[in-house]
């Protein structure tokens, strides 16, 4: 069944419209949009002619298709002329979403003096004599670098790094956004394993942390295990970790509602590709004892030989302790948590009646989950997505932020599995008791004391590991030297 989808702002389109100046006019056009199935949003006057007005109107579509079916209806009412059409998702791009701007002003000659030459001089060579003063005399501190190849982004898979760069614009905003970051962009011409990490490496002075994004498995579990080992920055794979951390926070809520122990669960997670092994591992170093790996060939088991790759080996060694075979239908049976990163409509019904009381359902695939919501709904206890357009989404947003910010502000090393661990507890944190429900156990990435939660949380882990090297001092010393 093809599910309904909702109009979306990211689907938004802007005609404008020259309308005939007569009374019902306005209406026609918003009954035609209505008519359709379009959303309408913003109704603006934008000039004048003879007899005509001039309007914008904004309206929601589904997806590209439907757009376009909301401009033909609007083009064959008589009197309505459309003038130009444009993609309000395609005009916030133009030209990229981010940029960078001084902090101090340079009006005068004595400003330039300062911070370029002569004077800045003096504090290279402050730095060439201790190098870790860059911490505190560049923007390394507070600086990270969100690195892809273009090989796995979003559900569009190997796209190239040029058709990357929106996503990692994206992703330096939300930085700057919720956690106070300044990120870069760098999308890589390769996908060559050993060149990435030479690159990356190369890159330290720079940075304070290097955020890896769509890389696509299983290069990104090498590429991130190299750069943590030969590296004295934090190195975080958001694919992996980021959705990792947050699935765990949203169980963590999830079983005060249904009143059931990590321990005593059987988890089973259907894709395991990056997100799939993380989300496993940080499932057990918070204590769960079986989980079930499912790919495209079936259960996952100590002894499988067919399409296993190195971490799929690791995965059959530290899971399903009691050896259960064959495909997903056979191994949901008493399941009490499924956990999809997969692709849409790989769930029934069927297999939901076989789950345990009070089953969870994380269906994570986007845009289209491995079951919509209205078909599990009667079935399952507590249903999340990666949605925004339903209750429940499980998004990456909530972690990097903080998690980078606590990491920066402690000048950690490395995110250790315990950061990650605080920072999924300091996200359940954040829904209180009196807001918990089915329909909310995540809290909203827009709610602005996550970040702070999580980096607060997350140096506090940092420092009871000793990986941190910054104390609760003030960042900065600064000597005439």
């Amino acid at each position: 069944m093809t599910p309904t989808l909702s109009p979306s702002e990211s689907y938004s389109i802007t005609m404008r419209l020259e309308i005939l100046n007569k009374v019902g006019m306005l209406g026609n056009v918003t009954t035609a949009i209505g008519s359709v199935g379009g959303d309408i949003g913003a109704v603006d006057l934008s000039g004048h002619g003879k007899g005509t007005v001039m309007r914008d109107i904004t309206a929601r579509a589904h997806g590209i298709e439907h757009a376009q079916q909301i401009i033909n209806a609007v083009k064959v009412i008589p009197g309505v002329k459309v003038i130009n059409v444009s993609d309000r998702t395609f005009l916030m791009h133009l030209g990229g979403k981010i940029e960078v701007r001084g902090k101090a002003p340079i009006k005068t000659r004595n400003d330039l003096s300062m911070a370029y030459t002569p004077g800045v001089a003096r504090v290279c060579m402050a730095i060439a004599k201790d190098p870790k003063k860059s911490y505190s005399l560049t923007v390394r501190r507070n600086a990270v670098a969100v690195v892809s190849d273009g090989t796995a982004v979003l559900g569009l898979g190997d796209i190239g790094p040029e058709a990357a760069m929106p996503v990692m614009e994206g992703k330096a905003m939300l930085f700057k956004e919720f956690g106070g970051i300044d990120a870069w962009p760098i999308c890589l011409a390769t996908k060559d394993t050993d060149e990435i990490v030479r690159i990356v490496k190369a890159l330290a002075p720079t940075f304070g942390g290097i955020n890896l994004e769509d890389i696509s498995a299983p290069r990104c579990f090498e590429i991130e295990e190299r750069l943590k080992a030969e590296m004295d920055i934090p190195v975080f794979h958001d694919d992996q970790h980021g959705t990792a951390v947050v699935v765990l926070a949203a169980l963590l809520n999830s079983l005060k509602i249904v009143k059931k122990r990590i321990e005593d669960m059987k988890i089973v997670v259907a894709g395991v590709g990056a997100s799939g092994v993380a989300c496993s591992k940080i499932f057990l170093n918070a204590g769960a004892r079986n989980i079930i790996g499912v790919d495209r060939i079936g259960a996952i088991y100590k002894g499988r030989r067919q399409h296993m790759n190195f971490m799929k080996e690791w995965y059959s060694a530290h899971t399903n302790p009691f050896n259960e075979k064959g495909k997903l239908s056979d191994v949901i049976s008493g399941a009490d948590l499924f956990l999809g990163l997969a692709g849409p409509g790989l769930l029934t019904v069927d297999d939901l009646k076989k789950m345990a009381k009070d089953p969870v359902v994380f269906a994570m695939a986007n845009p289209e989950p491995e079951i919509m919501p209205e078909d599990a709904a009667p079935f399952v206890r507590i249903m999340a997505t990666g949605r925004s357009d339903y209750p429940n989404q499980i998004n990456n947003s909530l972690v990097f932020p903080g998690i980078f910010r606590g990491a920066l502000d402690s000048r950690a090393s490395c995110i250790n599995e315990e950061m990650k661990l605080a920072a999924a507890y300091a996200i359940a944190s954040c829904v209180g008791k009196e807001e918990l429900s089915e329909d909310n156990v995540i809290p909203s990435m827009f709610n602005r004391k996550i970040a702070p939660t999580v980096a607060r949380e997350v140096s506090r882990a940092a420092h009871r590991t000793k990986v941190a090297r910054r104390t609760s001092k003030a960042y900065m010393e600064i000597h005439l030297d």
